[in-house]
């Protein structure tokens, strides 16, 4: 009789952590962070480079660091995509600046910034100003230096939003949920489970896709994301791969090349980088000179006859996004 009480308490102690995502059954309940700056410290990963230093610095590197700020392309296309898209978008219910949700950024923000559905509707509002502010101060930045430090202050302010060690190895680990559980508020997900030497982060848990190229398909994706009220289409790569590299014969993963093989780990570089440009391509050049007449008053007309192939060793479409 004792341990049948014993056993009937432990079960309802687990549906009441259940209930609170704590044993990996729904999703864990987070507060909504209602500035950039209280967003941005939610998924500060300059914790983790305390230990992984080496990671942490190839990370500090990578396009995932910037990945709304961009090179900085990424953060004027935001505004394009309100401006052009949005605001012309008769459904949309964006007038101005100000109607701008969280729902409205997704379709940027799915991949440039997953965790924004972790926020309110005036962090989105926040975004949106801080990119036109940005923009701004750089442009009068050219005609006056006392622009410059403002610039610099907003830049970094954008560039706090990023794809940060949290978003993959917590957020973003666990790709089917209803099969491996929800990822949990206290756990980094790797490749086993353990005790992880954080304040805030304790437990090591398993990301059985982690090594996957479907984990990063995720983001870099099968094309529109018509879960969205507003499909947009950016990433393909994932497709591509899927559907032409491994029907082919192509065995690598993603990770196997963007990371091992071309030796930048969580850089991850793919145009940037000159590795893994030679790994992509191979590059034929053919060209001749061709005096083809003679003309009465500029005398001999050259022509220039130019070949140039190009072919796609890498495992998906170039270009992406």
């Amino acid at each position: 009789m004792g341990v049948l009480r014993i056993v009937t308490v432990l079960f309802l102690v687990g549906c009441v952590w259940s209930s609170y995502g704590l044993c990996g059954t729904k999703p864990a309940e987070v507060p909504k962070a209602k500035t950039i700056a209280e967003l941005a410290a939610r998924y500060d990963s300059s914790s983790c480079g305390e230990c992984h230093i080496e990671q942490y610095e190839q990370w500090e590197n990578s396009l995932h660091a910037v990945s709304i700020l961009g090179t900085p392309r990424t953060a004027p296309t935001v505004l394009t995509s309100v401006d052009m898209g949005l605001k012309l978008f008769p459904y949309s219910g964006v007038k101005t600046d100000e109607d701008v949700e969280v729902r409205h950024l997704m379709m940027c923000a799915k991949c440039h910034l997953p965790q924004l559905d972790e926020a309110t509707d005036d962090v989105a509002r926040e975004i949106v100003k801080t990119i036109r502010d940005w923009m701004s101060a750089s442009k009068k930045a050219y005609d006056d230096e006392a622009y410059e430090d403002v610039a610099d202050e907003l830049q970094e302010k954008i560039a706090s939003l990023n794809i940060g060690c949290l978003v993959c190895h917590n957020k973003k680990a666990i790709i089917h949920k209803w099969a491996d559980g929800y990822p949990q508020p206290d756990t980094i997900y790797a490749f086993q489970e353990g005790e992880h030497d954080h304040p805030d982060f304790n437990k090591l848990g398993k990301a059985p896709a982690l090594n996957e190229s479907i984990f990063c398909g995720q983001c870099h994706g099968l094309g529109p994301n018509f879960e969205l009220d507003e499909p947009s289409q950016c990433a393909t790569l994932y497709g591509s791969y899927l559907f032409a590299y491994i029907p082919e014969g192509g065995h690598d993963t993603c990770q196997e090349c963007h990371m091992a093989k071309s030796g930048l780990g969580h850089d991850m570089q793919a145009y940037r980088n000159e590795t893994m440009i030679k790994m992509a391509f191979d590059v034929e050049v053919d060209a001749m000179s061709h005096f083809w007449r003679k003309d009465s008053v500029e005398g001999v007309i050259p022509l220039g006859v130019i070949n140039v192939e190009i072919y796609n060793k890498s495992g998906h479409a170039i270009p992406d996004g």
